[in-house]
């Protein structure tokens, strides 16, 4: 964003400063594991850590079910995507929840390093429990309920032992400072409350800053979280220029105790860990209300619970309903869930005897500040994890307890890529932006009132309309108020409403956790058009980019490698300038390629496998075997992995046991792919069609490559290949041992006798080609003896000699003596391939190579 675009709140200039290598805002899970790991990962680099209250004061301290990881024997990573997938709606992001899964498991292994105790069985292992959206029991407590304490407790005291993190504590973040010459962020401004040790405005410089600043929940009249959650992160990337995206799915957690039709603030959490030791909701008259809404009952994904409470609610005309529980008895209360009974019981309510009032509030913000998958913003320097983020993990609605683990796994990665890359040089920073004015405190009622009516649990078009012109409202009629603490927060509050009525009156379906109650189905095109809202000056930009499938960078890297074989991966300026073609990213256009494969079999109906989708449940999970039926050379494993990944979106592991260009023999396994079974079986054939067609080409080059073998000549293709497929053709063709001759009609120049007969002769027609395009190659086609000169003396730097005979080839190449490479073409055999090869030519043209090679015969077993 440009400087005159960007706004920041009015303050005092910084009075004091202190520098850092990174500065990290927040204290929660996320905060502190970003501080311990990059500390933890360098010999000298210095943190600080900035944080709005208490280090130990956060929404992980009130963190009650658990943090979820594939740690069981019976489970795995695969399963939890596919859980994780399931809740999101169908907007989570591929690669973020195949690397939170994966990665996850060694993250809470790292927690527990550092001393965090949890709950273990008679047997010393991690006890597990299950929760709404979880199909098997993967989520790890501890106390019994008190998992986000005992977790704050342990990342606070390896923080204070840390020598190298400076702690700021009562300090608000007010805004980025930034390089005038580059825009690059190079700290932040801060006002330090009077409890702290240094008072009023000053400055934190560093090279990266990390938002870590937890969620927004405070933007709403009823909500689980903290005081301190009033969107001071979100508000402040907004500033700085940065996107946010995901905003309108704001999870309400369905069971918060009932206080009262007046109770407004934090509530407590009942978590639904209850739910998942049997706990089930009823209305008034003690009726089951989730049998038969879901699959899963009482513990369906929170979207779906927190949506039939509220149409519970609204049908019966009351304002909660009950959790039924006294059927645990004392015991398990007591051992199980002491945190909760001593706050029920403060408030009046005896869970052994009586049903536990519950209604929904403001829980959880799966959109947030766009990042990549290592947490960079768009912005240079800027940083973001946990709540304040989003990275795509939770799509439209949150997958119970991935929250903790997400703040784990990438704290861990942002903290490895600042490490990894070199710092910038330090450089004078300072505020930059138009002031915008602080926002009167009385005004936070109102906002709370208008987001809890018009962006509640159920919503509406015309609410949320009405919502929109009622916060712009509030921005006109800011008056004169003094800059303080109370005044900034609630600034931050009335941006991140504004931002988020932008962003759900956009979204016109109901999809996780933003319901419509005036358009209560989904829309698929809507999947693949994400809202993003920024902020300009005072006016809240949206627009809805088309979504692009993530990869992991190691499959992209392959991808691109496969895309262009001669090394020249853009067309000639002039040839790019004259025709309209989509020169983009070079692994785009192999997913682009999958799903047009993939669309043959899904286009008509309801664009999903019928046979497996009625045959086999959605979650169940097997591994497959990719195996070889006959001998031969292996080539494009990377795109039968691509379209397994984007069949299972991401929810898979894959290990293969051989590399593109290896020869097998029959039997042998050249991948294993674990994912959802439906996934599977739906990308069988799309990923053996291409993996047969291009081990097929591979395997008949091999065989052309050992016929010249012992000789200076190279087997090569031509354009004679599958239309849309010639860089998966000619890609096979190295696989197999081969190399590629051109690629398309702008990487060279070939004369053959049509050109030279428009032309006027050779010497004309190559004269054309060097005015025009000075830099490519050229070449020349001929078919007698005597034009081999023409060609020399015109300028040709490769010779085809197309239908020569051997010994006529033998003359050709005696002829030019090494003046030009040459290439033999037409009438080729194997039979024959050794004796050509043998008159010294430089190349062997196969064109069968790559349009009539048979498919080798590779097929999918399901172990």
């Amino acid at each position: 964003m440009s400087a005159d675009r960007q706004t920041r709140i009015t303050a005092p200039e910084p009075g004091w400063a202190t520098h850092a290598d990174v500065v990290v805002v927040g204290s929660g899970i996320a905060g502190l594991s970003t501080a311990l790991r990059y500390v933890q990962g360098t010999d000298v680099g210095r943190v600080v850590l900035v944080t709005k209250d208490r280090l130990s004061t956060g929404s992980t301290a009130f963190a009650q079910g658990g943090i979820a990881a594939a740690m069981a024997p019976e489970d795995g990573p695969v399963a939890h995507m596919v859980d994780t997938h399931l809740a999101g709606a169908g907007l989570c992001d591929p690669h973020a929840v195949n690397v939170l899964a994966t990665e996850g498991p060694d993250a809470l292994r790292w927690l527990i390093g550092l001393g965090a105790e949890f709950d273990r069985d008679d047997d010393g292992e991690l006890s597990l429990t299950r929760e709404g959206g979880h199909r098997t029991d993967r989520v790890v407590h501890a106390g019994g309920d008190a998992t986000g304490a005992e977790i704050q407790r342990a990342l606070v005291r390896a923080v204070r032992d840390a020598e190298r993190v400076e702690i700021i504590e009562h300090a608000l973040a007010l805004d980025v400072l930034r390089d005038p010459s580059t825009g690059r962020v190079g700290g932040i401004t801060l006002h330090v409350m009077g409890e702290g040790e240094r008072d009023g405005v000053g400055a934190v410089r560093a090279p990266a800053v990390v938002l870590a600043t937890g969620g927004m929940g405070q933007v709403f009249a009823a909500t689980t979280n903290p005081p301190v959650s009033t969107g001071d992160g979100l508000a402040l990337a907004a500033r700085a220029g940065a996107s946010l995206r995901d905003l309108e799915f704001i999870q309400f957690h369905p069971t918060v105790l009932w206080l009262g039709p007046e109770a407004r603030g934090r509530q407590p959490l009942v978590s639904e860990a209850l739910r998942g030791e049997g706990a089930y909701l009823v209305d008034a008259e003690g009726r089951r209300i989730m049998l038969g809404v879901h699959e899963l009952a009482d513990l369906a994904p929170r979207d779906v619970v927190a949506r039939t409470i509220a149409r519970v609610m609204a049908a019966q005309d009351t304002d909660h309903v009950y959790l039924e529980t006294r059927h645990f008895g004392r015991a398990t209360w007591e051992r199980r869930f002491p945190t909760i009974l001593a706050s029920c019981r403060a408030h009046g309510i005896d869970p052994l005897t009586q049903a536990i009032p519950v209604a929904p509030a403001a829980h959880y913000a799966s959109g947030g500040v766009e990042v990549d998958i290592d947490g960079r913003t768009g912005v240079p320097g800027l940083w973001a994890v946990g709540e304040v983020a989003r990275t795509g993990v939770h799509g439209a609605n949150r997958l119970a307890s991935n929250s903790l683990l997400e703040g784990l796994v990438y704290a861990d990665r942002i903290a490895a890529r600042l490490i990894a890359e070199p710092s910038p040089e330090r450089a004078e920073v300072v505020t930059v932006g138009v002031p915008a004015p602080p926002v009167d405190p009385s005004t936070a009622a109102r906002i709370r009132a208008l987001m809890s009516r018009h962006a509640g649990v159920l919503r509406t078009g015309d609410g949320l309309k009405s919502l929109v012109t009622e916060l712009d409202v509030l921005v006109e009629n800011t008056g004169e108020v003094a800059p303080d603490t109370a005044s900034w927060e609630t600034a931050n509050l009335l941006t991140v409403a504004r931002l988020v009525a932008a962003a759900a009156g956009s979204r016109a379906e109901s999809r996780g956790s933003h319901q419509r109650a005036d358009t209560p189905e989904p829309r698929p095109e809507l999947r693949t058009r994400p809202v993003i809202v920024r902020l300009e000056g005072d006016t809240i930009v949206t627009t809805d980019d088309k979504r692009e499938p993530s990869l992991p960078t190691a499959l992209e890297a392959e991808l691109d490698g496969i895309t262009f074989p001669l090394g020249r991966p853009d067309p000639a300026p002039e040839a790019r300038a004259e025709f309209t073609l989509p020169w983009t990213a070079p692994h785009q256009g192999h997913v682009d390629t999958v799903l047009r494969a993939l669309s043959e079999d899904l286009t008509a109906g309801p664009r999903i496998d019928v046979t497996t989708v009625a045959t086999i449940p959605a979650d169940q999970v097997r591994t497959a075997h990719v195996v070889a039926r006959a001998a031969g050379t292996v080539s494009g494993l990377p795109l039968a992995e691509l379209v397994f990944w984007l069949v299972a979106d991401g929810a898979l592991e894959v290990d293969r046991s051989v590399r593109d260009g290896d020869s097998v023999k029959r039997g042998d396994v050249l991948m294993t792919v674990t994912a959802r079974t439906r996934d599977l079986l739906t990308a069988e054939r799309t990923a053996l069609n291409l993996l047969t067609h291009m081990s097929g080409i591979a395997t008949a080059t091999r065989t052309w490559v050992d016929a010249v073998a012992g000789t200076q000549a190279r087997i090569r293709d031509s354009r004679k290949t599958t239309p849309g497929l010639r860089a998966l053709d000619k890609y096979a063709v190295r696989c197999g041992g081969g190399v590629n001759h051109r690629y398309c009609l702008s990487d060279a120049g070939l004369i053959k006798d049509n050109h030279v007969l428009a032309a006027g002769g050779v010497g004309a027609a190559v004269r054309a080609i060097r005015e025009r395009f000075p830099d490519l190659p050229l070449e020349v086609e001929v078919d007698r003896i005597d034009q081999i000169e023409d060609a020399l003396a015109a300028g040709a730097e490769e010779i085809l000699l197309d239908n020569f005979s051997v010994p006529r080839l033998r003359e050709a190449v005696a002829l030019v003596a090494g003046r030009a490479r040459l290439e033999s073409s037409g009438g080729l055999s194997l039979k024959v391939a050794a004796d050509v090869a043998a008159t010294g030519v430089d190349y062997l043209a196969v064109g069968a190579l790559t349009h009539s090679s048979p498919a080798l015969d590779i097929a999918l077993d399901l172990a």
